[in-house]
């Protein structure tokens, strides 16, 4: 019985492939024995490559399969789904208690008073104002949480402007990060907070230097509501930011005023800034040209800067004060930056934060100067905690880039985002659609705020910038919370 010919083909076709694969096992096998770099492979060929391709896959089958609810880093499972479930606007609530436990040290435990109010007795967050008598163009807003520094060019042209329509939706501002203003942060009509950093994108000159044409350029648009200088950030305390090449496309070139395609490393610290007194002084520049607040953005390692600081600004005047404070924590990691730093730079705000209040505290600025904070406050209890503190308002970057659909694959750096929020790649920009992922930001911004109502009215407050230190606590390595307002007593003025 003759074999028909598609089956014949067939056959063919298989023989082949049998043979190419037995080929490539051969080759990988001489490979594998005759190379000297790897001991694993020298040892065992060929075999030795699936533990490589195990370590790889494990990156991302440990949050579905082995980790635990409340085990992950930087961010656990829990948060993650409570911010998913929030920015679907689909109920937080749980059954059978929770899975957090209440013994690791630092954990927050806020304090429900006796006769929480009643609902009519609730109040919508108080206003704060920045620059108020100090620049040409006050800032007023009622926001508790906003959209941090991420730069065009760090996150995608879809994820730009849906996070700039859902911070119109939602009331809220978004920072521009340090890659200058684009197009996109415009496009949603929300407020924006212009940031530069060491490079001076957007408004350098050909030297790299402050261009104060190109800077009031950039302010006199009216969605531009303040400026901040950027110090250093929490990825990376002490090191200028990072642009990879291949995401230096030939409009991000434009906007920043860099070479397309090549590396975009800017500074350790800005050139003309190297002391308080040129701090200062560009802080005051700054607020001359463009009429609107300024503040700056650092994370804390040691505080005797900040009291060289506010020491030099008592003497001047409060005209040479920053309008703001943005405190950044040592864990932040939005940006691509060395582990070294990452993991061993830089003071977690939980320690900075209550600090730098005291100290404005101590030199009678806080009311001078606002506090905005940053760095992991993703959930309603960390932005709570850090109105307790005494911060005037939090922004956040990886809550809102899970708001947009973030799922934790660690490929930031890499252009290969498989959500389209930090890639440029055209075929995976498809998967993020603007128009749905700002009704999901301007939810996850309700959901937060009115997680954060409920829990100042259950310590006993009419609405969040009400509450205080006393409010919460942490717990100790001896098994017992104490007040932060124990920790962290504010100093008499």
């Amino acid at each position: 019985m003759t074999m028909s010919p598609w089956i014949s083909a067939l056959s063919d076709i298989f023989l082949l492939v049998v043979g190419l694969v037995v080929l490539l096992i051969i080759i990988v096998y001489v490979r594998d024995v005759t190379q000297t770099k790897d001991a694993v492979l020298r040892n065992y060929p060929v075999i030795g490559h699936f533990r490589y391709i195990f370590s790889t896959l494990g990156e991302f089958f440990r949050q579905y399969f082995f980790a635990m609810d409340r085990e992950e880093m930087p961010f656990n499972r829990a948060e993650r789904q409570w911010i998913e479930r929030a920015s679907k606007d689909k109920s937080t609530t749980i059954a059978f208690g929770s899975t957090r436990s209440l013994d690791p040290v630092g954990t927050l435990i806020f304090e429900n008073a006796a006769f929480p109010l009643l609902d009519e007795q609730h109040q919508s967050p108080a206003a704060v104002t920045f620059g108020d008598g100090y620049c040409k163009h006050p800032y007023v807003t009622n926001a508790i949480i906003n959209i941090s520094a991420m730069s065009f060019g760090a996150i995608s042209k879809p994820a730009v402007i849906a996070l700039s329509k859902g911070a119109r939706e939602a009331g809220c501002w978004i920072n521009t990060g340090e890659g200058g203003l684009s197009p996109y942060h415009l496009e949603g009509g929300a407020d924006v907070v212009f940031q530069f950093g060491t490079a001076k994108y957007g408004i350098r000159d050909a030297d790299g230097k402050l261009d104060d044409a190109k800077l009031r350029n950039v302010t006199d648009h009216d969605q531009v509501k303040m400026v901040e200088i950027k110090l250093s950030q929490g990825a990376k305390p002490g090191k200028g930011g990072i642009l990879p090449a291949t995401k230096v496309t030939k409009e991000i070139a434009e906007i920043r005023g860099i070479p397309m395609g090549q590396s975009s490393i800017s500074p350790n610290r800005h050139l003309d800034v190297g002391n308080v007194d040129d701090l200062l002084m560009m802080i005051k520049h700054v607020r001359e040209v463009s009429g609107k607040p300024v503040g700056i953005k650092a994370v804390i390692g040691g505080m005797g800067w900040l009291h060289e600081c506010f020491t030099e600004i008592n003497r001047r005047g409060m005209e040479w004060a920053p309008d703001f404070i943005t405190i950044d924590s040592g864990d932040g990691g939005t940006g691509a930056a060395p582990m070294t730093l990452m993991d061993h730079v830089g003071l977690p705000i939980k320690e900075s934060l209550p600090l730098v209040i005291n100290s404005l505290i101590q030199y009678g600025l806080r009311e001078r100067i606002k506090v905005v904070t940053s760095g992991k406050l993703v959930n309603p209890a960390g932005v709570a905690w850090a109105l307790c503190t005494g911060a005037d308002t939090v922004q956040s970057a990886r809550g809102f880039m899970f708001a947009l659909g973030c799922i934790q694959s660690l490929r930031c750096d890499k252009n290969t985002c498989p959500t389209g929020i930090t890639t440029h790649d055209k075929r995976l920009q498809r998967g993020l659609n603007p128009a749905d992922k700002a009704v999901k930001v301007a939810n996850y911004v309700n959901q937060i705020t009115h997680a954060v109502e409920i829990i100042s009215h259950s310590c006993g407050v009419a609405e969040p910038r009400k509450l205080q230190r006393k409010h919460v606590r942490l717990m100790q390595s001896n098994g017992r919370s104490v007040r932060l307002s124990e920790l962290y007593p504010e100093p008499d003025t």
